[in-house]
């Protein structure tokens, strides 16, 4: 067996590590000895002769990347709870990019169409891509000449991405336009960002975020908000629904904005890691409005930060669904060529000492997965906000307010995306061939009429696609709002249809409905601190 894979699993096995800055704060190195009870060098020995075994014996060739990147790194930590992870070097390379926020390209989301082609799904306004006038369904075939048919979605990124100043030639193929279409693009430094800032009415904000994996996202929101003119705010409504989270350093900044100055906002400790207390840092601007925060099921990690935070100090109003339940903290652990370890090292707790975490000890990690969001208020882990309310921990954050997500019917789902839920479904390939070709283009507030829907009804039935008329009929309001954004997005941009979208979805009008509770609670927490600072 290969040198360089023993060093792997020595790595793991004796928990001997240098460091890295952690998919949240920072860490000391420090090599955990093993208990009396294990033997490491013994345990090495039987992973080393079970390799050799299932090399010398197995009835196909295996490499020991195979026997060891997919096999007994993620074995070993499958063992322990959900979320360690192995991390091989492209996976790697990928996350630090998304972090960075940051890469040298052309500046546009591609993703297979589940026909067999690698399309555009996105040029990001202002880029190479964009200005170049690469569109949304575009099918990539070839780029600098080389036939790209035959390879997925990371092998064309690869080589559309190259050092800044190159030059990279596109060729696409577009629905309804009779050639290819074919453009020299130079490459250059593209910035990505998961907020969106709007006014929604003209008095309150709306702040979308969609994770927390970019290190700009917190300057991302005081640009934002600074741009829009905050200082007017009568109230804030930000948006986390379906955020998985990722770094913690962000999520403290964005809640930290919104509270007093070095108050608590997250803290966590574990066997080998001492407790840390992230604090908030203010910002002046963002302390006199009311603010309304909406979750749901898929709200994990950092975005249960961040609501917790505000939860617990009366911050915030919290409408939706109970979050996720994931408040453990992965460290990144570096290896050699490339890899790493994202290990669990701590568990979060909210600024009332609240545990986020879910109980995984009795279920399969399939159940756990699947069932994010189903927790519930656990009575042993009671604790009060700074006004006095009741908040349980152990389950992720059940919100102040039910609202629960729509529930979307067998149809409509399937208008959304193909089989899986991994490819654009016929509402996106409807869009290509309305267009057919030409440049996208819609008057300003235009709404999808009966006569766009019986032209899906009419490409649903030419595309084989099965439906009954009682499920098309009964999904109009669906197909308006879903046909509206694809449209908006194509002749406009994706902001554009996101944007029409909130503006006229039942959870955002909750919210702005829901501000006057958010306002009470405000003065309430403030007329209970100084009544319990009057008394000393």
């Amino acid at each position: 067996m290969k040198t360089r894979h023993l060093f792997y699993v020595a790595l793991v096995v004796a928990a001997s590590a240098v460091l890295a800055p952690l998919y949240g704060p920072g860490l000391r190195a420090y090599a955990a000895p093993p208990a009396a009870a294990d033997d490491p060098d013994h345990d090495l020995k039987s992973v080393t002769s079970a390799f050799a075994l299932v090399e010398k014996n197995f009835a196909d060739p295996v490499t020991s990347e195979k026997a060891f990147y997919a096999g007994a790194i993620p074995g070993m930590l499958r063992t322990l709870d959900p979320h360690s992870n192995f991390v091989d070097p492209a996976e790697y390379k990928e996350m630090q990019r998304h972090q960075k926020a940051q890469y040298y390209g052309v500046g546009m989301e591609i993703m297979p169409d589940g026909e067999g082609h690698v399309v555009v799904m996105r040029p990001f306004p202002g880029s190479p891509a964009y200005n170049a006038g690469f569109q949304r369904g575009d099918i990539i075939e070839a780029v600098d000449g080389k036939d790209v048919s035959k390879l997925d979605s990371g092998g064309v990124a690869d080589l559309l991405r190259g050092p800044r100043g190159t030059d990279v030639r596109v060729t696409v193929k577009r629905e309804g336009a009779g050639d290819f279409i074919s453009a020299q693009v130079t490459r250059g430094e593209i910035a990505t960002t998961v907020v969106d800032a709007f006014w929604v009415t003209p008095e309150i904000l709306f702040v979308r975020v969609d994770n927390f994996e970019a290190s700009n996202l917190a300057r991302d929101v005081e640009n934002d908000l600074q741009k829009l003119g905050e200082l007017k705010a009568k109230g804030l409504i930000l948006d986390l629904r379906g955020n998985p989270g990722g770094l913690v350093n962000e999520a403290v900044a964005l809640a930290g904005r919104f509270l007093k100055n070095d108050q608590v906002v997250v803290s966590h400790h574990g066997l080998h890691e001492e407790e840390q207390v992230f604090r908030a840092r203010a910002n002046p601007a963002a302390q006199k409005y009311p603010v309304v925060v909406l979750v749901n099921s898929g709200s994990a990690s950092a975005s249960e930060i961040v609501s917790g935070a505000l939860q617990d100090h009366d911050r915030a109003w919290l409408i939706g669904e109970t979050t996720f339940g994931k408040g453990l903290v992965q460290a990144q652990f570096p290896l050699s060529e490339g890899a790493a370890l994202l290990l669990t090292i701590a568990h979060y707790y909210t600024p009332s000492g609240r545990l986020i975490q879910r109980d995984y000890s009795h279920s399969s990690y399939y159940d756990y997965y699947s069932a994010g969001g189903k927790g519930t208020a656990n009575t042993a882990d009671m604790k009060s906000t700074d006004s006095g309310r009741k908040v349980y921990g152990g389950g992720g954050i059940l919100p102040d307010e039910k609202y629960p997500t729509p529930v979307y019917s067998t149809f409509e789902r399937r208008m959304q995306v193909s089989l899986y839920q991994v490819y654009p479904g016929p509402i996106y390939h409807f869009a290509n061939q309305y267009f057919a070709g030409k440049k996208p283009s819609l008057p300003q507030g235009w709404e999808p009429g009966n006569d766009t829907l019986e032209q899906f009804r009419a490409y649903l039935k030419t595309q084989k696609i099965p439906f009954t008329d009682e499920e098309f009929n009964s999904s109009k309001d669906f197909l308006k709002t879903w046909i509206r954004w694809e449209f908006y997005f194509r002749a406009f941009n994706k902001e554009t249809a996101d944007r029409a979208g909130w503006q006229t979805d039942p959870e955002v009008q909750k919210g702005i409905q829901a501000m006057p509770k958010a306002a009470a609670l405000q003065l309430q927490v403030q007329r209970v601190l100084a009544e319990r600072g009057a008394k000393g």
